[in-house]
């Protein structure tokens, strides 16, 4: 198929390792290339003759897209490709996939986990007895869960999930998705201002686009209830965390639990972090050892693909 050995580059990618990966991309002639790419520079120095891309988080620019003069396709580790200038791939001709059905038990489970944690104040408590604080009424006021609220912004895989999961716990389920004009499960879909005013927990799975960013800033903090909490396990630019930060000081809404933000790690001094009612986890709710063996599996194979002349599973740019 190719003159010469086709060149794979994995951009970057901060897993221990990627034999994995070796091991099913062994089944064609390649050569594989581990980069460590922060910057459009170091892609574009190391990529200009490849003809498949893995990437994570290494930028994926017009610029760099422009550099790629034997590229067939660019596989991303995930869901998003926000990092990824999609259209400018589509108009090169390159294939943009990425694996978008690998995590949906985690990344529902972790939001459900999330929320149940503040609706019951787990955190807090476990808080107040590392400091010696046997003393339940910390945590006033806790209401019950059967029968609230439970709004989800995005109605893709993982939201679905959550809803099932929410409904075993009594939750009514309220939605709302632009692009999905109606649904068969025992989810109401509702305007976006209306999920703010309803919603005694919001949990946030869309992408990250113009649109999106900074979705969550202090009008829609106001209009929430004060009793409602938001859980973000999408982008973390989603939530203008300036605006947060108001929100949960002055207690415009009772709390929030996060497993993304805008910077990763955040500045540690940042005042944010010291607010106790926000629940932090470091972006793991995509993680499993189950999810790590079908990412890296799934990607692999979406390359193979487009290099034996067939399309991978998921097209982003199709």
């Amino acid at each position: 198929m190719y003159e010469k050995i086709p060149k794979i580059v994995i951009t970057d990618c901060d897993h221990p390792s990627v034999e994995i990966e070796k091991g099913i991309l062994k089944v064609i002639p390649h050569e594989l290339v581990e980069a460590d790419c922060q910057k459009e520079e170091d892609v574009i120095n190391i990529a200009q003759d490849a003809v498949a891309l893995i990437n994570q988080y290494a930028p994926i620019s017009n610029r760099v897209i422009e550099s790629l003069k034997e590229c067939k396709v660019i596989v991303r580790y995930g869901v998003g490709v926000d990092n990824i200038d999609v259209e400018a791939a589509k108009k090169h001709g390159i294939i943009v996939a990425n694996v978008p059905d690998y995590c949906i038990d985690e990344v529902s489970t972790h939001a459900m986990a999330l929320a149940l944690n503040c609706a019951r104040k787990i955190t807090l408590l476990d808080k107040n007895i590392q400091h010696q604080k046997w003393d339940f009424s910390k945590a006033k006021p806790i209401f019950r869960t059967l029968g609230k609220t439970f709004g989800l912004l995005g109605l893709g895989k993982i939201a679905r999930a959550i809803a099932r999961k929410a409904i075993g716990f009594g939750f009514n389920i309220i939605a709302y998705d632009p692009y999905i004009p109606e649904v068969n499960l025992k989810i109401k879909l509702v305007p976006f201002h209306q999920l703010l005013k309803d919603a005694d927990f919001i949990s946030i799975h869309a992408p990250l686009t113009n649109k999106t960013k900074y979705l969550f800033g202090e009008k829609e903090f106001n209009a929430m209830k004060k009793n409602a909490y938001l859980i973000n396990t999408a982008r973390g630019s989603i939530i203008d965390e300036k605006a947060l930060y108001k929100a949960l000081k002055e207690k415009w809404i009772a709390g929030a639990a996060l497993d993304v933000m805008e910077n990763e790690p955040p500045k540690w001094d940042s005042s944010l972090l010291k607010l106790d009612n926000l629940i932090l986890t470091p972006h793991i709710s995509f993680y499993s050892e189950d999810s790590y063996i079908e990412l890296k599996t799934k990607v692999a194979e979406a390359v193979i693909a487009v290099l034996k002349g067939k399309k991978p599973l998921s097209i982003i740019n199709s």
